[in-house]
Protein backbone atom coordinates (compact mmCIF):
# COMPACT_ATOMS: atom_id res chain seq x y z
CA UNK A 1 0.00 0.00 0.00
CA UNK A 2 1.39 3.35 -1.01
CA UNK A 3 -0.24 5.51 1.65
CA UNK A 4 1.17 8.89 0.63
CA UNK A 5 1.32 7.98 -3.04
CA UNK A 6 -2.34 7.09 -3.31
CA UNK A 7 -3.61 9.98 -1.16
CA UNK A 8 -1.23 12.66 -2.45
CA UNK A 9 -1.40 11.83 -6.14
CA UNK A 10 -5.20 11.47 -6.06
CA UNK A 11 -5.65 14.80 -4.26
CA UNK A 12 -3.12 16.40 -6.62
CA UNK A 13 -5.05 15.21 -9.67
CA UNK A 14 -8.32 16.36 -8.10
CA UNK A 15 -7.09 19.85 -7.25
CA UNK A 16 -5.33 20.11 -10.61
CA UNK A 17 -8.58 19.27 -12.43
CA UNK A 18 -10.38 21.70 -10.10
CA UNK A 19 -8.54 24.61 -11.72
CA UNK A 20 -9.97 23.67 -15.12
CA UNK A 21 -13.36 22.37 -13.90
CA UNK A 22 -14.34 24.51 -10.86
CA UNK A 23 -17.68 22.68 -10.43
CA UNK A 24 -15.69 19.56 -9.54
CA UNK A 25 -14.96 21.09 -6.12
CA UNK A 26 -18.70 21.17 -5.36
CA UNK A 27 -19.39 17.52 -6.22
CA UNK A 28 -16.31 15.86 -4.68
CA UNK A 29 -15.39 15.95 -0.99
CA UNK A 30 -11.56 15.78 -0.66
CA UNK A 31 -11.77 13.94 2.68
CA UNK A 32 -13.80 11.08 1.21
CA UNK A 33 -11.72 11.19 -1.97
CA UNK A 34 -8.62 10.49 0.16
CA UNK A 35 -10.39 7.61 1.92
CA UNK A 36 -11.54 6.28 -1.45
CA UNK A 37 -7.96 6.44 -2.71
CA UNK A 38 -7.04 3.90 -0.01
CA UNK A 39 -10.29 1.91 0.01
CA UNK A 40 -9.26 -0.90 -2.40
CA UNK A 41 -6.14 -1.63 -0.34
CA UNK A 42 -8.00 -1.28 2.97
CA UNK A 43 -10.38 -4.01 1.81
CA UNK A 44 -8.19 -6.31 -0.29
CA UNK A 45 -4.90 -6.42 1.63
CA UNK A 46 -6.40 -7.81 4.85
CA UNK A 47 -8.75 -10.16 2.98
CA UNK A 48 -6.35 -11.47 0.34
CA UNK A 49 -3.04 -11.45 2.20
CA UNK A 50 -4.05 -12.16 5.81
CA UNK A 51 -7.58 -13.47 6.45
CA UNK A 52 -7.96 -15.61 3.32
CA UNK A 53 -4.26 -15.78 2.47
CA UNK A 54 -4.26 -19.49 1.69
CA UNK A 55 -7.16 -19.04 -0.74
CA UNK A 56 -6.27 -15.86 -2.64
CA UNK A 57 -2.53 -15.28 -2.03
CA UNK A 58 -3.07 -11.81 -3.50
CA UNK A 59 -3.64 -8.32 -2.12
CA UNK A 60 -5.49 -7.19 -5.23
CA UNK A 61 -8.79 -8.98 -5.42
CA UNK A 62 -12.43 -7.85 -5.38
CA UNK A 63 -12.08 -4.12 -4.70
CA UNK A 64 -9.37 -3.79 -7.37
CA UNK A 65 -11.95 -4.64 -10.05
CA UNK A 66 -14.00 -2.41 -12.33
CA UNK A 67 -17.08 -4.21 -11.03
CA UNK A 68 -16.39 -2.88 -7.52
CA UNK A 69 -15.77 0.69 -8.71
CA UNK A 70 -18.79 0.67 -11.04
CA UNK A 71 -21.02 -0.70 -8.26
CA UNK A 72 -19.77 2.00 -5.91
CA UNK A 73 -20.31 4.62 -8.62
CA UNK A 74 -23.88 3.48 -9.34
CA UNK A 75 -24.67 3.56 -5.62
CA UNK A 76 -23.12 7.04 -5.50
CA UNK A 77 -25.27 8.29 -8.38
CA UNK A 78 -28.38 6.99 -6.65
CA UNK A 79 -27.49 8.66 -3.33
CA UNK A 80 -26.54 11.89 -5.07
CA UNK A 81 -29.83 11.93 -6.97
CA UNK A 82 -31.97 11.13 -3.90
CA UNK A 83 -30.16 12.94 -1.08
CA UNK A 84 -27.56 15.17 -2.79
CA UNK A 85 -24.94 13.23 -0.80
CA UNK A 86 -21.47 13.47 -2.37
CA UNK A 87 -19.64 11.17 0.05
CA UNK A 88 -20.02 7.91 -1.88
CA UNK A 89 -19.35 9.71 -5.18
CA UNK A 90 -16.07 10.90 -3.67
CA UNK A 91 -15.25 7.37 -2.45
CA UNK A 92 -15.96 5.94 -5.92
CA UNK A 93 -13.78 8.59 -7.59
CA UNK A 94 -10.91 7.91 -5.19
CA UNK A 95 -11.22 4.16 -5.75
CA UNK A 96 -11.11 4.67 -9.53
CA UNK A 97 -7.93 6.76 -9.21
CA UNK A 98 -6.48 3.99 -7.03
CA UNK A 99 -6.98 1.46 -9.84
CA UNK A 100 -5.27 3.80 -12.30
CA UNK A 101 -2.35 4.44 -9.92
CA UNK A 102 -1.95 0.68 -9.40
CA UNK A 103 -1.91 0.26 -13.20
CA UNK A 104 -4.56 -2.43 -12.98
CA UNK A 105 -4.88 -2.52 -16.77
CA UNK A 106 -1.68 -4.58 -16.66
CA UNK A 107 -3.64 -7.30 -14.80
CA UNK A 108 -6.82 -7.61 -16.86
CA UNK A 109 -7.86 -10.87 -15.13
CA UNK A 110 -8.31 -8.85 -11.92
CA UNK A 111 -9.50 -5.58 -13.45
CA UNK A 112 -12.21 -7.24 -15.56
CA UNK A 113 -13.18 -9.88 -12.99
CA UNK A 114 -15.40 -11.97 -13.43
CA UNK A 115 -15.47 -11.54 -17.22
CA UNK A 116 -12.15 -13.39 -17.67
CA UNK A 117 -12.78 -16.07 -15.05
CA UNK A 118 -13.68 -16.38 -11.41
CA UNK A 119 -10.15 -16.86 -10.04
CA UNK A 120 -7.76 -14.07 -9.20
CA UNK A 121 -4.09 -14.34 -10.18
CA UNK A 122 -1.82 -15.58 -7.39
CA UNK A 123 0.75 -13.16 -6.01
CA UNK A 124 4.45 -13.67 -6.65
CA UNK A 125 5.30 -13.28 -2.95
CA UNK A 126 6.50 -16.30 -1.06
CA UNK A 127 4.79 -15.35 2.19
CA UNK A 128 1.15 -15.04 3.30
CA UNK A 129 -0.92 -14.28 6.37
CA UNK A 130 1.02 -13.32 9.47
CA UNK A 131 4.27 -13.63 7.50
CA UNK A 132 2.99 -10.85 5.21
CA UNK A 133 2.36 -8.56 8.19
CA UNK A 134 5.80 -9.37 9.61
CA UNK A 135 7.55 -8.56 6.30
CA UNK A 136 5.50 -5.37 5.96
CA UNK A 137 6.52 -4.34 9.48
CA UNK A 138 10.19 -5.08 8.78
CA UNK A 139 10.14 -3.11 5.51
CA UNK A 140 8.60 -0.09 7.22
CA UNK A 141 11.81 0.34 9.26
CA UNK A 142 14.22 -0.21 6.37
CA UNK A 143 15.23 2.77 4.25
CA UNK A 144 15.52 1.96 0.57
CA UNK A 145 14.84 3.79 -2.65
CA UNK A 146 12.88 1.81 -5.23
CA UNK A 147 10.48 2.38 -8.09
CA UNK A 148 7.59 2.55 -5.59
CA UNK A 149 9.37 5.37 -3.73
CA UNK A 150 8.67 7.84 -6.55
CA UNK A 151 4.88 8.04 -6.04
CA UNK A 152 5.38 8.08 -2.27
CA UNK A 153 7.76 11.05 -2.46
CA UNK A 154 5.55 12.79 -5.02
CA UNK A 155 2.48 12.16 -2.84
CA UNK A 156 4.21 13.51 0.27
CA UNK A 157 5.22 16.62 -1.66
CA UNK A 158 1.67 17.19 -2.89
CA UNK A 159 0.25 16.71 0.61
CA UNK A 160 2.74 19.23 2.03
CA UNK A 161 1.89 21.77 -0.69
CA UNK A 162 -1.86 21.30 -0.16
CA UNK A 163 -1.48 21.55 3.62
CA UNK A 164 0.54 24.78 3.30
CA UNK A 165 -2.02 26.18 0.85
CA UNK A 166 -4.83 25.34 3.29
CA UNK A 167 -2.96 26.86 6.27
CA UNK A 168 -2.27 30.09 4.39
CA UNK A 169 -5.86 30.28 3.20
CA UNK A 170 -7.29 29.42 6.63
CA UNK A 171 -5.11 31.63 8.81
CA UNK A 172 -4.09 34.32 6.38
CA UNK A 173 -0.64 35.25 5.17
CA UNK A 174 0.13 37.70 7.97
CA UNK A 175 -0.82 35.50 10.93
CA UNK A 176 2.13 33.08 10.80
Amino acid sequence: MLLFGHIGVTLGIFFGLGFFIPRLKTIIDPRYLAIGALLPDLIDKPLGMVIFASTFENGRIISHTLLFVLSLFLMALYLYEKKKDIKVLSLASGSFFHLMEDQMWATPKTLLWPLLGWNFPKSQTDFNGIEYLTKLFEKSFTFHISFSSVPEILGMGIIVILALHWLIKEFGQNKF
